[in-house]
């Protein structure tokens, strides 16, 4: 089973995570970028959906046993080209010429929930999962535009709640705070971001364009304010 794969039903895309817990190392940010890339030249689809294979896990943020071993061994060519191939995903996705939906079918902690905000619209399984920002407790500050990123959409007095309590959020606590569409049970989740895909059927040209504009903040810290904290080496991990 290939680590991202991906079929088109109508105008919709739908590729599954099948990383184990999803984490980001360089083979699975490279495998989901490839799929990426793949979506947009290979077919037609306007709309894409993502949901997690594993059965109670959609994305579970950076591979920390990766990593951590990366910079304690002072290999910061490594370790600056894993954040910014992290970083040329993130940024992939905010700007994709489809409309993208994120079926969160399990935990979205730390990285994995910065990555489900990179969606234009996310659904949540509700009888397992949340959405949780743990850093707080692993002592890991977020980059600028991981900040960027959860504050476009994440309202400021649930974020700052999240960011320094931890606190793990359920489907429908989201749904309260409105970054997420919909809250369901896991077995009807795929079949409601499908619902609400095939009802998106857009120009990728404008689409692409709207989101550039749209996320033109996010983007700037991206390009420009992770650079430094990056280049610097500073990355507060191990």
């Amino acid at each position: 089973m290939a680590l991202v794969e991906f079929h088109v039903d109508g105008h919709v895309a739908v590729a599954s995570l099948n990383n184990g817990e999803n984490r980001f190392n360089p083979t699975f940010l490279d495998a989901l970028l490839e799929a990426l890339d793949a979506i947009e030249t290979q077919t037609t689809a306007t709309a894409l959906v993502v949901h997690g294979s594993h059965e109670k896990i959609f994305c579970n943020g950076i591979d920390l046993e990766w990593l951590v071993p990366v910079i304690r061994q002072q290999d910061m060519a490594a370790a600056k080209g894993f954040f910014y191939r992290l970083n040329a995903l993130f940024k992939r996705l905010l700007t994709y010429p489809l409309v993208t939906i994120a079926a969160v079918s399990g935990h979205a902690f730390a990285g994995g929930a910065v990555l489900a905000c990179t969606f234009d619209f996310r659904f949540m399984r509700s009888d397992r999962g949340f959405f949780c920002l743990p850093e707080v407790d692993l002592e890991l500050p977020f980059f600028p535009g991981m900040n960027a990123i959860l504050s476009h959409v994440i309202p400021h007095h649930a974020l700052i709640e999240m960011q320094l309590t931890g606190v793990r959020l359920t489907a429908e606590m989201c749904l309260a705070h409105h970054f997420v569409k919909g809250a369901c049970p896991g077995y009807e989740l795929l079949d409601e971001a499908m619902g609400f895909a095939r009802n998106v059927n857009k120009q990728r040209s404008i689409v692409a364009e709207l989101k550039t504009r749209l996320n033109r903040s996010v983007i700037r810290a991206i390009d420009v304010d992770d650079v430094a904290v990056i280049e610097s080496g500073q990355f507060h991990i191990g």
